[in-house]
């Protein structure tokens, strides 16, 4: 499977884990018993990292999609490519890391090592596309 292809099936499968843990969300703010407490909550502690945790884990499952997609669609050294697969799926960690810091008051490691690791995607899939080759093709409608 080539890197791009990667990314794109890890981001749509993390980004439907990351919906249905919305829904979780919906219930225990709208239905659960005990929901005034839950809202009462929700502004800070463990509620506001759970929902800090599903914005960033539907903001990154996404963001490997697009970057999956550009991986393949570009003309990017593999080097460069395999590279910035790599650091956008361990970006992943980042939500992953907020949960079990919620859940299991596992230490915030996995949220710096996620973080760490998209912001160098980033900026390497920057620096490969102004490397990639031009076509100098000009595409108009």
């Amino acid at each position: 499977m080539t890197s791009g292809r990667r990314n794109i099936a890890a981001g749509l499968f993390f980004l439907a884990g990351f919906m249905v843990y919305g829904f979780v969300l919906i219930y225990l703010r709208d239905f659960a018993p005990g929901k005034e407490e839950w809202i009462a909550g929700s502004l800070t502690g463990k509620h506001f990292e759970s929902r800090l945790a599903h914005v960033h884990g539907n903001l990154f499952a996404f963001l490997n999609v697009v970057i999956g997609y550009l991986l393949v669609a570009l003309p990017l050294q593999e080097r460069s490519a395999r590279i910035v697969s790599w650091l956008a799926l361990a970006g992943m960690l980042m939500p992953i890391g907020i949960l079990t810091e919620v859940l299991f008051g596992v230490p915030p490691l996995l949220v710096l090592v996620g973080g760490v690791s998209m912001v160098g995607a980033m900026v390497v899939l920057g620096f490969a596309v102004l490397r990639a080759p031009h076509s100098g093709a000009v595409h108009t409608n």
